[in-house]
């Protein structure tokens, strides 16, 4: 019979213990924030990032100072914490990735302002359709991947900003209105082998949005801006993080090691809660792997840290509660690798490290049918993710799970097909999930 973790012992559920995890994380950022700058400098830089262009990518550090951004990434992540709480919602596997992937992604596109709308159009979907709200909390905090809409329809297009305020608020809510929807729908397209079904809903979604309100003047994003020069200080960040989520584990389990080779063991095909099967102890000791290893890989190539690569690292750690463990995020980066040392691009570019970083979504292709397929669809997302976002000129923060979504539908039908070929890649039927 498995060993049950202290945890369980003291009659603290696992997704509360997870829950907290994520609460005291986002604390952390916070206390962070005032500790790298002054709380006037911090205010300044909050204020700042809340009235900034957030098109994908702008590093919040550019605009609000380090303090600033991790203030206010840590100040948005506790809402969303807050959220789950008022309605009830579950705190599984999906809904730690939802979370920690509003952490790092509110480093570069999210805010305290922005993400509103979007959450009120899923709401009104969930009001409308006489659903709990429960139901649908991680579809809208994963939804916000278009945040960045409502910012630029706002104040961005050759509208008065009356007008563009409300073109953008309703378009928002439109947008959120119709993601749960249309992610149920497109979730057949990859059938589960990439991770972030809503970053390939938000990419579709977008694009049309895109297509339409580029006869009111919205433009092209300005240049990428991608900081250097704070390794120091977000690598302690990190440090720490990472030893608290390793010495969590063993505090709840003496030898979480057990759960956890059985987590390596799954394929992390979606729809998938790791935290359900194998407990908080073994999903707190992966997400602390995969994060030291991805970390590892960064400063391997000679990248720096700064709000974007903290935020593609987040985003592994996240979903090593629902689907990426050690065995089948290295293949796919071994492939993003693999292209940029034999193609024009330097592994040091920060498309290719999103590339490698974000591209783990890809992780259930290696899981289920081989770590040779994994570099595959790593070898193929480096160069489609390179093109995608021209759709939605940086308006989808989940850049790389809409090329992913492509990449999965595309490789995962032929891995089926060679690897069983009597059978194909739906052999075996999954639920469709919301996001």
């Amino acid at each position: 019979m498995p060993r049950r973790t202290k945890a369980r012992v003291r009659g603290v559920g696992d997704q509360q213990v997870l829950f907290r995890v994520v609460v005291a994380m986002s604390v952390a950022f916070v206390v962070f924030g005032f500790v790298v700058d002054s709380p006037g400098a911090v205010l300044r830089g909050v204020v700042d990032i809340l009235s900034a262009r957030d098109t994908l990518v702008t590093d919040f550090v550019v605009v609000g100072g380090l303090g600033g951004a991790f203030v206010q990434a840590g100040l948005l992540t506790l809402v969303a914490c807050a959220t789950y709480r008022i309605t009830g919602a579950a705190a599984d596997g999906p809904a730690v990735a939802a979370l920690l992937l509003v952490l790092g992604t509110a480093l570069y596109g999210k805010t305290l302002l922005n993400v509103w709308p979007i959450l009120a159009g899923v709401a009104l979907y969930a009001i409308l359709r006489r659903e709990r709200l429960s139901a649908d909390v991680s579809t809208a905090w994963f939804g916000t991947a278009l945040s960045p809409i409502f910012v630029e329809l706002a104040f961005n297009t050759a509208l008065p900003v009356w007008a563009g305020v409300l073109l953008g608020a309703a378009t928002s809510v439109l947008i959120g209105f119709v993601l749960p929807p249309v992610a149920r729908q497109l979730f057949r397209a990859h059938d589960g082998f990439t991770l972030y079904n809503m970053g390939f809903v938000a990419g579709v979604v977008g694009a049309v949005v895109v297509a339409v309100y580029r006869a009111f003047g919205l433009t092209a994003p300005p240049e990428m801006v991608w900081t250097s020069g704070d390794d120091g200080p977000l690598s302690i960040l990190l440090a720490i993080l990472l030893v608290g989520l390793i010495g969590t584990a063993f505090a709840l389990d003496r030898a979480p090691w057990r759960a956890y080779v059985r987590l390596t063991r799954r394929d992390g095909r979606a729809p998938c809660d790791f935290l359900a099967d194998d407990g908080a102890a073994a999903v707190l000791l992966n997400m602390a792997v995969i994060g030291t290893l991805t970390t590892g890989y960064v400063l391997v190539i000679g990248a720096h840290l700064n709000g974007p690569v903290i935020a593609g690292i987040l985003s592994v750690m996240g979903f090593g509660a629902c689907g990426k463990n050690a065995v089948n995020i290295v293949p796919v980066v071994a492939g993003v690798a693999i292209a940029g040392l034999l193609k024009p691009f330097e592994l040091t570019d920060p498309g290719l490290i999103w590339a490698a970083l974000y591209g783990t979504c890809l992780a259930p292709i290696a899981g289920r049918f081989g770590p040779h397929w994994g570099v595959v669809a790593g070898f193929f997302h480096a160069s489609v993710a390179q093109v995608t976002g021209a759709l939605v000129i940086g308006l989808n923060l989940y850049g790389n799970g809409f090329a992913a979504g492509f990449v999965a539908a595309v490789i995962a039908p032929v891995a089926a097909l060679i690897s069983h070929p009597r059978r194909g890649a739906g052999e075996r039927e999954k639920p469709v999930p919301a996001a």
